[in-house]
């Protein structure tokens, strides 16, 4: 065991957050989801000086805490919850596994599961309207838009992937142009094929847009430029996509997500082979690319009650 002054909660959670950071490689966004969630599981574990003296019963009673809200927080849902509750197991595991605490006291607590949610995607005539409302003008800024949200769809990339992307993603991945490279979640790449219409989008932002916002900044590797010539963000990402998708009249709600949902479903549409979309969309399980295949399943099953003269 080590020395209990390094018991303390709060050192551990710093420890572990770290540990993360650094030696798991934990992405950006989901270490901020884990430190929040963290923040408030010390607060609930008001006056408690010792990790090692916290019990399986108030890990549960945290876990009935998230649920049920009190007077500072409101109700999560059983996603949000689940995921504070990993990061709480993950804190009391690390602890006993480096000899912090003798005991796993959370081991036992098991996280809401939440419901099942079909992605949402749309159809391909409202992909084709999308795209085309992002470059109406012809302008700089519109090449750029067009290029982004064709890579989107075109790759199923990520948000924070397709603003992550360097100029040498996609053009040293493959002689032809016709592959990119995409860094996922914990840092683990992927090569990715690129069809032709966002290859021949992003080699016209490149050519006819891109140098004139790189010349307004400082200079920069990355693909998808700001108008002041600096790395696009994923929240200007984001406001370029709903902006396209308001032009274009979509009616229903767009995200970045939508397209790399719609991306996946229409792959399995047209016939790919789940193991193959998997690899496409960086899971690591096939479990979860697995959720698309019941959206197709739903589609043939309109098709046949609307198709077939014996299904009514």
């Amino acid at each position: 065991m080590r020395p209990s002054t390094l018991d303390e909660p709060r050192a551990v959670v710093t420890d572990y957050l770290a540990h993360l950071a650094v030696e798991r490689g934990v992405a950006a966004n989901t270490l901020a989801a884990y430190t929040r969630d963290l923040r408030r599981y010390l607060q609930h574990l008001s006056g408690v000086e010792r990790l090692g003296d916290v019990s399986e019963a108030q890990v549960a009673a945290f876990l009935a805490a998230l649920r049920e809200g009190d007077e500072d927080h409101p109700p999560l849902s059983a996603s949000s919850a689940a995921r504070a509750v990993v990061a709480v197991r993950g804190l009391h595991r690390f602890a006993a596994r480096d000899g912090i605490v003798p005991a796993d006291v959370a081991a036992g607590v098991r996280p809401p599961t939440p419901p099942r949610r079909l992605p949402k995607a749309i159809s391909v005539d409202d992909v084709e309207r999308l795209l085309y409302a992002a470059s109406v003008d012809g302008t700089p800024l519109a090449l750029r838009d067009r290029a982004l949200l064709e890579v989107l769809y075109g790759t199923g990339a990520r948000i924070s992937e397709a603003v992550g992307l360097d100029v040498d993603d996609l053009a040293g991945s493959d002689p032809d142009g016709g592959a990119v490279v995409l860094r996922g979640k914990g840092g683990k790449e992927r090569v990715v094929p690129v069809g032709s219409y966002a290859r021949r989008a992003v080699e016209d932002y490149q050519v006819r847009a891109r140098p004139a916002l790189a010349a307004a900044g400082r200079g920069t590797p990355r693909l998808f430029l700001n108008a002041r010539g600096g790395p696009l963000s994923r929240q200007s990402a984001w406001t370029i996509l709903q902006v396209a998708a308001e032009r274009a009249g979509l009616a229903a709600a767009v995200s970045p997500h939508t397209l790399r949902h719609s991306y996946a479903t229409h792959l399995l549409d047209g016939g790919a082979d789940v193991r193959v979309v998997q690899e496409l969309l960086g899971h690591a399980s096939v479990s979860t690319t697995q959720v698309y295949t019941l959206v197709t399943v739903d589609r043939l099953r309109e098709v046949y009650a609307t198709a077939h003269p014996r299904a009514r």
